[in-house]
């Protein structure tokens, strides 16, 4: 099995651990989800100079953010970060490693081979998959249960990672 040109090990289950961190880039797209591609896509799109710093940038962040995440008790099991051009720099754009863009779970329910308790947006995605809804624009209406239950996930991550210890 393969993720965006990455070899996945054999004998993963839901919720493994990878050995190393996996670079998975994706290519903003006008509608719908992004799209995977794989690292010698980017170097074509990017050229090979910037597709490794962006590479470089991303494994660097997540890991740094990940050991001050694990002190905290919480697993960053995966997150994205958005990069841009300006002039012939690289910058980092967008939210940076939040519940919308990143998967938060406790480190003392994790339980291998199952879905994990989460600080994130799965509340909103497992509702949305409750209903007959074609994913197109706009969404559906979320109600206020649903809203609710989101907001006080995302509020125990912030209190979680920005406690001073």
């Amino acid at each position: 099995r393969e993720i965006c040109g990455n070899k996945l090990p054999d004998g993963l289950v839901q919720s493994s651990k990878l050995e190393e961190p996996i670079f998975t880039p994706t290519t903003k797209e006008e509608q719908g989800h992004d799209k995977d591609i794989t690292f010698g896509e980017l170097k074509d799109i990017l050229g090979l100079e910037l597709a490794y710093k962006v590479k470089e940038l991303s494994l660097r962040i997540y890991k740094r953010a990940s050991e001050i995440a694990e002190k905290k008790g919480i697993i960053i099991a995966d997150t994205k970060f958005e990069f841009g051009r300006y002039e012939d720099n690289i910058i980092l754009i967008d939210e940076l490693l939040t519940p919308d863009s990143s998967r938060f779970w406790s480190m003392k329910g994790y339980k291998l081979g199952k879905s994990q308790d989460s600080y994130d947006k799965q509340i909103v995605r497992d509702y949305l998959l409750t209903l007959k809804w074609d994913k197109t624009y706009p969404g559906p209406h979320l109600p206020e249960n649903i809203i609710k239950k989101t907001s006080e996930r995302y509020k125990e991550i912030l209190e979680i990672l920005t406690k001073v210890d």
